[in-house]
């Protein structure tokens, strides 16, 4: 029997509120609705375009907590085991157990003042700092406040809202915070869904939160007081406290980490977009779309397997607007070691993709048209700091070929000599223009920048490409709905056009890509692949008349592929995705400029089969024409070969023993005029000239007085008589 104890412990606890008014008139504590309006998860979820989850994103790196969640969430098992262990009397007292109280006094004497804290004790103490434990144990004045402060609590709330609260705002092990978090990161479950071996393990890491697990099993078995199953508890223990934690918020399938991680820096930090309403954490992305190209790059992964291949990229834009539709950074931990490289924004080299934007450069300057013949044949160029001397991919070279065959079908020889026609600074300064900043100069990479050579990101190309779609227009990319894109002009709608038009062209690719490749489509798309040096990278860059896809697969540390080039890597992935996207509504053929006549084309020598150009529009009756194009005609007035003779960097020496009449140089190249260190010097094809030394500068122009080529050589030795 407890005999008269509970009633003197009563009657000791009224004489001391009496005699402390501190503690009988505590201050009022903050309202039920205010403390769970403040609850902020430390995770908040970013949102697609139509309010779809699409990731958890984590703005509070002190702590790990969820979502409030109300009393009822919680599984019984939970709340029972909870006030079992913590607080047995805690639906019958006012806020503080006194009888517990002195029982932890009289145990504590001469030690301080110890435990004997309601829920409600310490839940106050959770809700106002100043009243939590010191390391070295609280003072009586302290305890006292706290204990005003619980039946304050019990006064203004009621019992149900206390453990609730109390259930949410409690600490655990680590960062954990509240139950949901805790039955989350070291359960893998929802608090509704706890068993009670589950929730007498939770409640056991009440009193030594990162307490070994040894010492939580022994609580957690004494709590449930079943020695069968402690077996049980054990194993689950095991695996919750010594495992990996889980990081993302439930029911929040992970689908854009790398998007997510691009998107907060963006918008100033978790600091920054904390207090955001809901709202404001709607992207552009589309998680139908970004999780569709996610599918489809694992799968491809997976093909590739075996053939030194870790990591891809795929990104999505809609071309009116500009606005991110799918951001996919990395094929994923199971694949990659480098899983967290977001490859949307790693620098890389091009490939052939870049290729189009040197025919647009050539379309858009006059200096070309679809039908141009290029020569396709080995050549040895000026690179700017040497010769440069380009090889076609597979070795073979054509002769002449049209501006449309050596694009569609990827030909590096006649794009390199195109290249050296319009400069590699002017093309450097047109490849800004596109926003595609490549590093350095037009002279640092010469001629080879025309075939790949400067590092681009993958978000840059794809954005390049969607400028080609909108008629020659740029503008940046929209990662915010109601984000302005001021556009500039950096091709004509003509030269877009043609290029579209050329990199859509089934046929035109054949003699490189066969007629049945994976960049064939059901509906219209111009597309272009690509592959760096030693296969480090491919890419697969096209679009539609709605989107631009972009699809890299390479290796984030920068190790060659094993024989996997664009059409069998990046290529089956843009492929399918293109498919998905216009399921519904296939794509349509853009309607050409007025600027731009349907052409007849023949060519002499049955070059190549007769066919209809896109070609500027020279007259009303021009449609009507048949152009006739034939091998070494003039590309706006100037062949192909520049220059040939001499060479960039020639030295000349003169022999005086012999008459100067036999001691002439042949200046050879297209048709033009010849100048010499500023001086015309005569017309036509080839001249002969007496040299005489010194360093000199050639220049071949043509009838507009347009430079065509130059070279820099030098002649030694002394002048010669006549």
């Amino acid at each position: 029997m407890i005999g008269p104890w509970p009633r003197l412990v009563r009657a000791a606890a009224g004489l001391l509120l009496a005699a402390a008014p501190g503690l009988a008139a505590a201050d009022a504590p903050p309202a039920f609705e205010a403390v769970r309006s403040a609850h902020r998860p430390s995770d908040r979820v970013l949102l697609d375009r139509y309010g779809a989850p699409l990731q958890a994103v984590r703005i509070d790196a002190s702590v790990r907590r969820l979502d409030w969640e109300p009393l009822a969430a919680f599984s019984p098992a939970l709340r029972e085991l909870l006030v079992q262990a913590e607080d047995q009397r805690y639906w019958s007292h006012g806020g503080v157990d006194w009888m517990g109280m002195a029982r932890g006094a009289w145990a504590s004497l001469g030690r301080g003042t110890q435990g004997a804290s309601t829920l409600t004790m310490q839940l106050a103490a959770l809700l106002d700092p100043a009243l939590s434990r010191p390391a070295g144990g609280r003072s009586l004045a302290q305890k006292w406040d706290q204990t005003g402060a619980a039946r304050a609590l019990e006064r203004d709330w009621s019992k149900a809202q206390i453990l609730e609260a109390y259930l949410n705002r409690v600490p655990l092990r680590g960062e954990l915070v509240g139950m949901p978090a805790a039955a989350w990161v070291l359960m893998g479950k929802h608090v509704s869904g706890l068993d009670r071996a589950e929730a007498a393990l939770l409640v056991a890491l009440l009193r030594a939160p990162n307490a070994r697990a040894d010492r939580v099993v022994r609580r957690a078995c004494a709590l449930l007081g079943q020695p069968g199953v402690c077996e049980a508890v054990a194993v689950l223990a095991e695996r919750a406290l010594a495992g990996t934690p889980r990081a993302a918020t439930p029911r929040v399938e992970p689908l854009a980490p790398h998007y997510a991680r691009r998107w907060l820096s963006r918008h100033g930090g978790a600091a920054a977009v904390a207090g955001w309403p809901e709202a404001r954490w709607r992207t552009t992305i589309d998680a139908g779309i970004q999780r569709q190209a996610l599918a489809l790059l694992r799968e491809q992964m997976a093909e590739l397997q075996g053939r030194q291949v870790e990591d891809g990229a795929v990104v999505v834009l809609d071309n009116a607007s500009g606005e991110v539709l799918a951001w996919i950074g990395s094929s994923g931990a199971r694949w990659s070691d480098a899983a967290q490289v977001d490859a949307v924004l790693a620098r890389r080299q091009p490939g052939s993709t870049i290729k189009p934007f040197v025919y647009a450069l050539a379309f858009d300057q006059g200096l070309a048209t679809p039908a141009s013949l290029l020569h396709d044949a080995p050549a040895d160029l000026d690179g700017g700091s040497g010769a440069y001397m380009p090889r076609n991919y597979d070795h073979r070279y054509r002769g002449w070929v049209s501006a449309r065959t050596a694009l569609a079908a990827s030909l590096n020889v006649p794009t390199a000599r195109l290249a050296a026609l319009l400069s590699p600074q002017a093309l450097f300064d047109h490849l800004q223009s596109a926003g595609l900043e490549p590093a350095y100069s037009g002279g640092h990479h010469g001629l080879a920048l025309a075939l790949g050579s400067a590092d681009v990101t993958l978000l840059q190309l794809t954005n390049a490409y969607r400028m080609l779609a909108n008629g020659g227009r740029w503008s940046p990319v929209a990662h915010d709905a109601a984000q302005a894109t001021p556009a500039r002009r950096v091709f004509t709608p003509a030269t877009a056009f043609q290029v579209g038009d050329i990199l859509a062209d089934a046929g035109a690719r054949a003699p490189t890509f066969g007629l049945d490749s994976a960049l064939v489509t059901r509906g219209w798309a111009a597309v272009k692949t690509g592959t760096s040096k030693d296969m480090r990278d491919n890419w697969c860059v096209g679009y539609t008349d709605r989107y631009t896809v972009g699809v890299w697969i390479g290796n984030a540390r920068g190790e060659p592929m094993h024989r996997v080039s664009g059409t069998q890597g990046a290529a089956p992935v843009w492929r399918s995705l293109v498919q998905a996207l216009h399921a519904r509504v296939p794509s349509r053929s853009p309607a050409p400029p007025a600027t731009l006549v349907a052409r007849q084309v023949e060519f002499d020598g049955a070059l190549e089969p007769s066919r209809t150009e896109w070609l500027a529009r020279e007259s009303e009756t021009s449609g009507a024409k048949v152009r006739r194009v034939r091998a070494g005609e003039q590309i706006a007035g100037r062949r192909v070969i520049g220059i040939d003779a001499p060479r960039d960097g020639t030295i000349v020496a003169l022999d005086p023993d012999m008459p100067a009449a036999v001691q002439r140089m042949a200046l050879r190249g297209e048709p033009g005029q010849w100048w010499l260190d500023g001086r015309l010097l005569g017309q036509g094809a080839q001249l002969d000239w007496r040299p005489w030394p010194g360093h000199h500068r050639l220049e071949l122009r043509d009838a507009r007085g347009r430079t065509i080529d130059e070279v820099a050589f030098e002649v030694r030795g002394a002048r010669l008589a006549r």
